[in-house]
């Protein structure tokens, strides 16, 4: 793959940003069969030019999901070198005989690899990691547009307590990852260089609405990874299961405490066996997806 990808087109700033799209926009989109033809010559010989052609004719993609994540403060050039690694991630696990499209498959490894970038470079600045916080720092954007508080500054005392609500964190948190958050944004019509080549920014923000494609890769994914769950949850004994269950997969988790008093033992051990069955699952969850990968191989 390191062959096959050593001679894409690279984006060193921001300021490059016009020329990059402008290059990456040569590359031909493929026709369906193409496609297939083209991953099923990678899967089985390692062919590095058709992993490059794969890699190349989604590059488009790439840059249009990185843009969506251009609020986060960080440069988009680097957003758009995650992805591109996320997308020789995708083209290199890629099965055409699943009968999914490659955009399909590589949009999860992309927003990976731009979520993975962006989380770490957050937690330079002590951004927290927790579920809860990670699911504010990437809903906190789209529910602000959907209360109409995408203005900058702080918000309304209202909007805090709704999104606070929405996503089960506490108001200080709203308010400082928003603040943490707050950068101004380029607007939506103003060219992309200052001669007015190049198109608009709006030409490239990401399109929201999922295709029919998408939401089905979406639900047999998600349909794939609860068998793999429920699967793994048989390795556990009742009293793991409950555990595990009320302390990692509930919307509010019960407490050491509370376990403790049900089960009769102390919190530590409670600990102890949540911990235990959480491995326990992890293995099985491992063991699964490597048996399926054998199987398609």
């Amino acid at each position: 793959m390191t062959t096959a990808t050593r001679n894409l087109p690279s984006l060193v700033s921001d300021s490059n940003l016009a020329r990059y799209l402008a290059e990456i926009r040569k590359f031909p989109m493929l026709e369906v069969s193409e496609e297939f033809m083209l991953a099923k010559r990678w899967r089985e010989h390692e062919d590095p030019e058709a992993a490059h052609r794969l890699v190349t004719s989604h590059l488009r993609l790439v840059a249009k999901i990185a843009m969506g994540y251009r609020g986060y403060g960080l440069p988009l050039s680097e957003l758009i070198s995650e992805g591109n690694v996320g997308m020789m991630q995708a083209v290199k696990r890629f099965d055409p005989d699943k009968g999914f499209r490659l955009a399909t498959y590589a949009m999860w490894w992309i927003r990976a690899a731009i979520q993975e970038y962006i989380l770490h470079s957050w937690s330079l600045v002590k951004i927290g990691t927790t579920a809860a916080q990670k699911k504010l720092f990437f809903n906190l954007r789209r529910i602000k547009g959907q209360l109409k508080a995408i203005e900058d500054g702080d918000l309304s005392p209202e909007n805090v307590k709704e999104i606070a609500t929405r996503l089960d964190v506490s108001e200080n948190d709203v308010v400082d990852m928003n603040r943490r958050l707050a950068a101004p944004d380029h607007s939506l019509n103003a060219p992309m260089r200052n001669d007015g080549e190049g198109g608009e920014w709006q030409e490239w923000l990401m399109d929201e609405t999922e295709s029919q494609e998408i939401r089905l890769g979406e639900s047999q994914e998600l349909g794939k990874r609860q068998k793999m769950l429920a699967k793994a949850m048989q390795a556990l004994n009742p009293r793991e299961r409950r555990i595990l269950v009320e302390r990692r997969l509930k919307e509010d988790p019960a407490t050491l405490d509370d376990l403790s008093r049900e089960f009769n033992i102390s919190r530590e051990r409670v600990r102890q066996i949540e911990v235990r069955a959480f491995e326990k699952i992890q293995r099985a969850i491992k063991k699964s997806a490597m048996e399926e990968s054998l199987t398609h191989a």
